[in-house]
């Protein structure tokens, strides 16, 4: 391969020698020349190895029991195709996958199609990394934008396009041990978990679990775990009337609503106080405390289910979180499709389409691993209905609360990485909330204050 940086191509929504972008284009020349005598996966995306012309080229970032599932889903499309018609690679989750479509994109050997978050979807989109999806490529391959779920589909619409095409929504969720909340008479005759609407109604349940368990009623991550106290934080402060963006104007300006973030910090600490939830818990304790029976609460993404149904004997179930303020709200994700920019072919726009569409097919599958379909067809149909507790906290959907667009924002962020630490030495009790709050504005005011690199 020659010694040379890639340059961008030009591409309808921007020229293509901006800051931005040659910014990027010397990041990907440092990574691309190591890789220039490879035949793996990655140098085909990035250093252009040869490739068979037919076959998709596929990334996500999928590991654990997700991943074995989206290559159940992946061998699902193959059979359409043979074994050459999909060349599907796994890369390492967060910041360091985003860079690596970052970095092919810039150099002009991208995947055909590849796995982002939405709410990291959105400074790819910034950074001129992606295709559009207009209407004409849903319908011809039989989609339309009433297929997905509103409130996702909505979130990703920006600059009045479409960046991206919703798998999932993967929102924060209530776990519960059946056992201890049947002794502290929080199940109802069906066997659920009784309504526990209002802060009031919360707390009189934590006290009773706590009695039960003798120790702590609810565990949430937060030593050595930044995003569970970013996920807690966020889905309490959308319940509150007033709440505005933490951060706004693309991440340039910090505008969280102060008193809603005090009301919210100072109940994490009284509850601490109380007994009611832990003061210092990694994440496998955190969750291995309610499977055992010393916790009734467990707060965690809802992907956890895996981990529950390993657990020889173990009675759980599982609910949104209860609205404890003045409306529901929260915390989620969306894993997205979305077409990094490059030259297709009708013909290859098609089939990329076709792709994602032959995958959505398979929602069901992926399903199981607890994500709530963004595919509607699936969501409506008897067979999730009847997949539980899957189905029992589907509704969460329905409230979910991304987090703000940024350039340094979105799932294992920069942002929940700064913020999320400050929050969980609340909960531990070393910091005050005023003094988080001191240190969140410190330590955000580099990126607040620097454009976007992308």
């Amino acid at each position: 391969m020659p010694n040379r940086i890639p340059v961008p191509t030009p591409h309808p929504r921007g020229g293509a020698f901006t800051r931005r972008s040659l910014l990027a284009a010397g990041a990907a020349a440092a990574t691309v020349l190591p890789l220039a005598a490879c035949s793996s996966p990655l140098a085909a995306g990035i250093a252009g190895a040869p490739l068979n012309p037919e076959t998709l080229v596929f990334w996500n970032l999928f590991g654990g029991g997700d991943g074995l599932r989206m290559q159940e889903m992946e061998a699902g499309y193959a059979k359409h195709g043979g074994s050459s018609s999909l060349q599907a690679t796994t890369f390492a989750w967060g910041n360091p996958y985003y860079s690596k479509v970052t970095l092919a994109t810039v150099g002009n050997k991208p995947p055909d199609v590849a796995i982002a978050h939405l709410t990291r979807a959105k400074p790819l989109w910034d950074g001129d990394l992606l295709d559009p999806i207009t209407n004409d490529d849903l319908a011809s391959v039989g989609l339309s934008a009433s297929d997905f779920n509103q409130k996702a589909w909505t979130a990703q619409k920006t600059d009045g396009k479409n960046i991206c095409i919703p798998l999932d929504t993967h929102p924060f969720v209530l776990f519960y041990n059946v056992d201890v909340c049947q002794k502290a008479g929080l199940i109802d005759s069906d066997g659920n978990l009784k309504d526990l609407t209002g802060i009031d109604a919360f707390e009189s349940a934590l006290a009773a679990v706590a009695k039960v368990t003798g120790g702590t009623a609810l565990n949430v991550a937060n030593v050595s775990e930044i995003a569970t106290p970013w996920r807690f934080f966020w889905t309490m402060y959308n319940q509150i009337d007033g709440a505005t963006p933490f951060i706004s104007d693309g991440g340039a300006k910090l505008t969280v609503n102060e008193d809603a973030y005090t009301k919210v910090t100072d109940m994490t600490q009284k509850w601490v106080k109380n007994g009611w939830l832990n003061k210092g818990l990694d994440y496998a304790t955190a969750q291995t405390l309610m499977f055992t029976g010393k916790a009734g609460f467990f707060m965690q993404g809802e992907w956890e289910i895996s981990t529950a149904q390993s657990i020889k004997g173990l009675k759980f179930g599982m609910a949104p979180i209860p609205q404890l303020f003045d409306k529901p709200a929260t915390q989620a994700d969306s894993h997205t499709f979305i077409l990094p920019r490059k030259d297709r072919t009708p013909e290859q726009r098609k089939a990329h389409m076709l792709f994602i569409k032959q995958m959505l097919e398979q929602s069901l599958t992926w399903a199981q691993g607890g994500h709530v379909p963004a595919y509607m067809p699936t969501y409506d149909s008897t067979a999730y209905k009847k997949l539980t507790p899957q189905s029992n906290y589907a509704s969460a959907a329905e409230s979910a609360v991304f987090d703000d667009p940024a350039w340094y924002g979105g799932s294992g962020s920069t942002f929940e990485n700064t913020v999320g630490a400050q929050l969980a030495l609340v909960q531990q009790g070393s910091s005050s909330p005023a003094q988080a709050m001191s240190a969140i504005k410190s330590q955000l005011s580099t990126y607040l204050n620097t454009p976007s690199p992308l």
